[in-house]
């Protein structure tokens, strides 16, 4: 009887912690644009809702391909050694995306709260 109890109620508190979460991340902002800068340079504006890749070079040779799918950006390849920046993966918001040995920052502009682009 004491097993079914704690089975129970630990299946409860992980129900509940699903929930929870589902809830926290559903208010999530998300970026409607990110502008991409090498080298301490705006190169470009890019719309996250039109999916696209394309390839920065920065000044000192090194190569990023960028990814758009889905309302979400990522560094899919990149030349520098540590590929930190394809490490963040596809993302819609939140801090920047940053290549130190390429000069590569992605930006995220616009942000809006799920609940907004709703209504």
């Amino acid at each position: 009887m004491k097993t079914r109890t704690w089975i129970l109620l630990l299946g409860g508190v992980f129900l509940l912690s699903l929930l929870g979460s589902y809830f926290v991340l559903r208010g999530q902002p998300y970026a409607a644009q990110a502008q991409i800068s090498s080298g301490g340079n705006v190169v470009k504006t890019v719309n996250l809702h039109e999916n696209q890749q394309f390839t920065i070079t920065a000044e000192n040779g090194g190569v990023n391909v960028i990814t758009v799918e889905n309302g979400k950006i990522a560094v899919t390849e990149a030349s520098c050694p540590d590929h930190y920046c394809m490490k963040r993966g596809f993302c819609a918001s939140g801090t920047d995306i940053v290549c130190l040995p390429n000069k590569l920052v992605i930006h995220f502009l616009g942000v809006q709260t799920v609940d907004a682009a709703a209504g």
